[in-house]
């Protein structure tokens, strides 16, 4: 909570300049997109029609000249949205950064690999993956690293084409703590219980053959949001403490964002599903809505806080001695 409060001062008192600066910027960027793009679609309505008259059909041609105007219009906004991307991630991103912990390092093209991104056991393996945004360091001695990523994976739709879907797209956290955990322990958004309700949805969490045996704990709410697996029962009861248990759902409740969790040989990885990237700048949206410094500020006290908690807690390292 004080780390959050920091944030927030940091936020009102030094950021809030330099976010008015970009609101600016962003302004100005926008009405000379939406001028650009007026123009190419003015211009493709007058060459389509010109072409009309001597081009018969007309299906085959409509269509070339709507790709055209898409094509043409998404390279206009990667054009006049790149510089200003980089440079409101330098002031304003790598600052909020640096005041969360002066141990982490900021690096906007980097991310979380996909080996790790894999090793969390947390969604199926990814064909594409990509991701930008990499935070890396120490916490209280314990290395961590975070990025937004996104991970899609392919299939063919009804005519066969290759389509890819996403399956996860947000913010994803690694630590490495010095002791290992015996097993493998996974918390998932209860998805089966709240769609089919209680007596189906257990019994489809107890039959799911893809993961260990289900865990159920002493927390109703927390049971209600979230579905843990594990080869090691009692490891995962020491390590979902009631402490613990009560800052994930907090911040489930707060963000109301999918949140999945596993703890792996020495390792914990957090994926914050927010199926967007976390830390992009918006331009058709206004830069003044706190809101949007918020989701940053509570996404990353979470990180902190999950891995303070345990690292503190003894009774984990005991039991694993």
């Amino acid at each position: 909570m004080e780390k959050v409060e920091v944030l927030n001062q940091f936020y009102e008192n030094e950021l809030f300049s330099t976010i008015e600066k970009f609101e600016e910027k962003r302004k100005k960027i926008r009405t000379k997109i939406l001028f650009i793009i007026f123009l190419i679609i003015w211009n493709s309505c007058t060459i389509y029609f010109f072409f009309l008259l001597s081009y018969d059909e007309e299906f085959d041609l409509l269509a070339f000249f709507i790709t055209g105007i898409f094509v043409l219009s998404g390279f206009v906004y990667r054009y006049f949205k790149k510089d200003y991307t980089n440079n409101f991630k330098q002031e304003v991103i790598k600052p909020l950064i640096d005041k969360l912990d002066e141990e982490l390092t900021y690096s906007a093209n980097l991310y979380v690999s996909r080996s790790i991104f894999n090793r969390s056991m947390l969604f199926k393996f990814p064909d594409k993956y990509s991701g930008n945004d990499l935070i890396i360091g120490k916490i209280d001695s314990v290395n961590i690293e975070f990025s937004d990523v996104h991970a899609q994976k392919k299939y063919k739709d009804n005519k066969g084409r290759t389509k890819y879907s996403t399956i996860f797209q947000g913010l994803f956290i690694v630590a490495k703590f010095n002791k290992r955990f015996h097993g493998s322990t996974i918390v998932l958004p209860d998805t089966a219980q709240n769609s089919f309700g209680d007596l189906i949805g257990s019994w489809l969490q107890s039959n799911n053959p893809n993961r260990d045996e289900l865990v159920k704990l002493d927390n109703p709410e927390f049971e209600k949001e979230f579905v843990v697996y594990s080869n090691d029962q009692i490891e995962a009861r020491y390590i979902l403490t009631p402490s613990l248990m009560e800052k994930i759902l907090s911040f489930q409740q707060k963000s109301r964002q999918d949140i999945y969790l596993s703890f792996i040989q020495e390792h914990i990885h957090i994926a914050i599903d927010y199926k967007k990237d976390l830390f992009e700048p918006t331009i058709f949206t206004s830069l003044l809505n706190k809101e949007l410094f918020i989701e940053y500020i509570n996404s990353l006290t979470l990180a902190v806080s999950v891995v303070k908690e345990l690292n503190l807690n003894q009774n984990i390292w005991k039991k694993i001695d």
